[in-house]
């Protein structure tokens, strides 16, 4: 195990090969494994959700007030 997964926790990066969940750690301890689902679209949308991350959300459920600068960037930067 790495030195960053010890302190701060594996990174898992999720994908999938029909029914089978295939993961590792992205950090490249050696961390790996897979699970088998009834079926692919299972395995897909397990994938899917596993891999979002929560700074990818960022400023989307902000609070109205409190990260009101957050959400004027984002603006900003959409446009």
């Amino acid at each position: 195990m790495s030195a960053a997964c010890r302190m701060l926790g594996h990174r898992m990066v999720f994908t999938n090969d029909g029914p089978t969940l295939h993961f590792h750690c992205d950090r490249g301890c050696g961390t790996t494994g897979y699970k088998t689902y009834p079926t692919a679209e299972h395995a897909a949308r397990y994938s899917k959700a596993f891999n979002r991350r929560d700074s990818d959300d960022l400023g989307k459920r902000a609070p109205l007030i409190g990260l009101l600068p957050l959400r004027l960037w984002r603006l900003i930067r959409r446009n």
